[in-house]
């Protein structure tokens, strides 16, 4: 017997507000579930780079021969396309691209440097109303991936014992009551706000107006994440038979520290806690405790073509790709809607350092795996490295659903990346 399909408008109406109450499928008819399945999206950076040799094959195409650092994930190659020859146009100051790798803004060191909004809080923005947490911006180390539309850097979750209270666990009563009335206090304030500028459009030129108005809809964005989430703090988490994670008790055990992150990204992409993660695996300037290791992290990364640096920094990076292998695994271990989780969810991996020793950010390491797109091949792009990654991410906001032709300085879809 199928299930009674609820009005999303008429859900809207009994509970007494306007916007934002969490998405249940019974608020859509069977035969639009089926045909609509639930598409995620995970963007991870690495950011010391990865040595190019190590990863991207010599050959374009399909027949290509492992590297070193594709033979980690050699159980999905058929889910992994290698994508070489990118860059993001006038993105430079070695490490300070990390801000521009997901919003393609140029010139980070600049003194007049303004970020805009990163590829997953457009996203979020478009499908996070969706899920309890419309993202989660994750990292090992305090700085992340995410931006708001007004250039504001989001703060990250990197310990993997709170993240896991975060998506999993139940607060105490008082504690879920005062949440709640801050929510409220919030919305108060937005509608002050709101009601005290509606007069002030009629009284400012032109180009104030529009400022005002893009400051508006960013209080309406704002109210509308304040309403979901009180509704959320009406509904009981998801279970999960996996205990919390303890935090690693050295912080140089950078291997443990990924495999807890990867492993909660993977439950909360399961249980639809969210569709959208970004994770920065920061650098540092210390000895990883990794097997064979016995050099700074940061100092291997600028080898300088030492060989015997780039040995023990391939140690590294192989552990790294290693740690992004098993969590492709645990995606498609997942099932879900007669399909898998990878199938579901496309994973960039990437770093904003195309040659770490130089610091230079052209012809950037990029692997994309699942999501629905058509794989197994190494996309060799832009003959003087500077094709625009920026279409590729044109690329995964329409395979999200997201109608668009530009994403900053992308003004494509990716050339050779077609949807399966």
């Amino acid at each position: 017997m199928s299930a009674r399909s609820i009005s999303r408008r008429t859900m809207l109406r009994a509970s007494g507000v306007a916007l934002g109450l969490p998405f249940l499928e019974a608020m859509t008819p069977a035969f639009a579930r089926s045909a609509a399945p639930k598409r995620r999206m995970v963007a991870i950076n690495l950011g010391l780079g990865l040595h190019l040799p190590h990863l991207v094959p010599a050959a374009a195409g399909r027949n290509y021969e492992l590297t070193p650092y594709l033979n980690e994930i050699k159980a999905y190659r058929d889910h992994v396309t290698v994508i070489s020859g990118t860059s993001h146009p006038g993105v430079d100051g070695g490490h300070l691209a990390e801000k521009s790798f997901l919003t393609t803004v140029p010139h980070p060191g600049s003194a007049s440097f303004r970020n805009s909004i990163s590829l997953d809080q457009l996203a979020a923005e478009k499908i996070g109303l969706e899920t309890r947490f419309g993202f989660l911006t994750l990292s090992t180390a305090g700085r992340g991936l995410s931006w708001t539309r007004s250039g504001v850097e989001i703060p990250t979750d990197s310990r993997a014992s709170q993240l896991y209270a975060k998506l999993f666990l139940e607060g105490k009563a008082d504690e879920k009551a005062r949440r709640l009335k801050q929510l409220k206090d919030g919305r108060s304030v937005l509608d002050a706000v709101s009601g005290q500028t509606g007069g002030l459009q009629r009284e400012l030129g032109a180009a104030d107006r529009e400022k005002l108005e893009d400051y508006l809809g960013a209080v309406r964005e704002a109210e509308k994440r304040l309403l979901k989430a009180e509704a959320w703090e009406g509904r009981p988490k998801p279970k999960t038979e996996t205990p919390q994670p303890k935090d690693p008790a050295d912080r140089l055990d950078i291997v443990e520290h990924q495999r807890l992150l990867y492993g909660l990204m993977h439950l909360a992409l399961a249980t639809d806690s969210t569709r959208i993660i970004t994770f920065f695996k920061n650098g540092m300037n210390a000895v990883p405790k990794i097997p064979g290791v016995t050099q700074d992290y940061h100092n291997l990364s600028h080898h300088g073509k030492d060989s015997a640096k780039i040995e023990e920094l391939g140690t590294i990076e192989r552990a790294q790709i290693g740690c992004y292998g098993e969590f492709l695994g645990k995606l498609q271990a997942s099932k879900e809607e007669g399909s898998t989780l990878l199938d579901l969810t496309m994973v960039l991996i990437g770093s904003n350092l195309g040659n770490a020793s130089s610091h230079d950010n052209r012809n950037l390491p990029i692997v994309l795996a699942g999501g629905g797109f058509k794989h197994g091949s190494h996309l060799a792009l832009g003959g003087e490295r500077d094709y625009p990654l920026s279409n590729l991410f044109v690329s995964m906001l329409q395979r999200l659903g997201i109608e668009t032709s530009t994403f900053g300085t992308g003004t494509t879809t990716m050339k050779g990346l077609e949807f399966a």
